[in-house]
């Protein structure tokens, strides 16, 4: 069966996506082992009374006293045959505990994005429509301070005043003990809706709600900023003022003719912020004590915990590859001229 030039350029994209791994595999290891500390001495706990045959033990017990090489080797034909490793601190196959905590990360950057579209395409596209007024003159001030904004003093700001002050929401994890539904994807925003269970949809809501906002306002200002570029060049193009002269009503030229073309910068500029808010929550997850992945690679750095670290950053960077696609293969939907390069 012959293969389209869009299945021969699919298959080459992944294809590309291994030696990226196997690269990133190389630096999580060597950078791990280039930071201070033992995770031996880390697990004994300093100070502690522990006999040199005790710590020797559990080094060989670890592997960590086998040469670097030998190691590396190890974690290389693990990663062949599929194989994460053990956490050292928790004893505990890697890739379950990746699969436990993804789908938290997921749902809160799923969440954070949709905050940030919502609010931002709007801003962008009414700024453009209302360009030099002061209503445009104040958003783009307003991003300016958004994007400069860290997402940390944010959240804290926000736990501050919502959490603690007006006691709006909920200080920090995911959903209360025993108010969760029943288990089937993992999201449980979703999990409670196929289940119908409305209490533990709205708890979660409400403990997604300043995570969600703190991650999603930057990128929000950034998606504002953009859309109102990419609106004034296309407001100006040929052919809207044509779309106009043949009294196209102006909702219609605004969305149909100018915001599909406008979104293309959009799209790209969405795909990478997704990409980052899946791999770079880490601060956030850790203010809000959400249990994500994020968390669980903090934890981990801390404990020297290497092959929960070395595992994780490998599914960050295939996570951030496969966003990368789809957003390519979006181009193509927006503008059927844009083809795969």
């Amino acid at each position: 069966m012959r293969l389209s030039r869009l299945q021969v350029k699919l298959i080459e994209r992944i294809a590309a996506t291994i030696p990226l791994t196997l690269a990133v595999a190389l630096a999580a290891f060597v950078l791990m082992r280039a930071i201070p500390g033992d995770p031996v001495d880390i697990m004994m706990g300093e100070g502690a009374s522990s006999s040199g045959e005790e710590v020797a033990a559990l080094r060989t017990q670890l592997g960590l006293d086998e040469p670097i090489y030998r190691q590396l080797s190890g974690y290389l034909k693990g990663l062949l045959r599929g194989d994460l490793g053990y956490s050292i601190i928790r004893s505990r196959p890697v890739a379950e505990m990746i699969w436990e905590a993804l789908p938290a990360t997921i749902e809160l950057a799923v969440y954070a994005m949709l905050f940030a579209l919502a609010l931002g395409i709007p801003v962008g596209v009414v700024s453009a429509l209302k360009h030099n007024t002061a209503f445009d003159r104040v958003s783009t001030a307003v991003s300016f301070v958004g994007v400069s904004l860290p997402a940390f003093w944010l959240g804290i700001v926000g736990i501050l005043v919502f959490s603690m002050t007006l006691g709006w929401m909920p200080t920090s994890g995911r959903i209360p003990y025993g108010l969760e539904p029943r288990h089937i994807t993992g999201f449980l925003t979703l999990d409670a809706l196929l289940t119908g269970n409305m209490p533990a949809l709205g708890s979660a809501l409400r403990h997604l709600c300043l995570p969600a906002v703190t991650l999603g306002l930057g990128v929000a200002a950034v998606v504002a900023r953009v859309t109102r570029s990419s609106m004034l060049d296309v407001l100006g193009s040929d052919y809207v003022l044509f779309a106009r002269a043949k009294g196209v009503p102006e909702p219609a030229v605004t969305i149909r003719h100018a915001l599909r073309n406008a979104m293309i910068p959009t799209v790209t500029l969405v795909g990478l912020q997704f990409g980052s808010l899946l791999g770079g929550n880490m601060i956030v997850e850790t203010i809000f004590g959400w249990p994500g992945l994020g968390r669980v690679v903090v934890d981990a750095i801390f404990a020297r915990d290497y092959p929960v670290v070395q595992a994780s950053v490998m599914v960050y960077a295939l996570t951030f590859v496969m966003v990368n696609l789809i957003t390519d293969l979006l181009y193509t939907v927006l503008d059927p001229k844009i083809a795969l390069q």
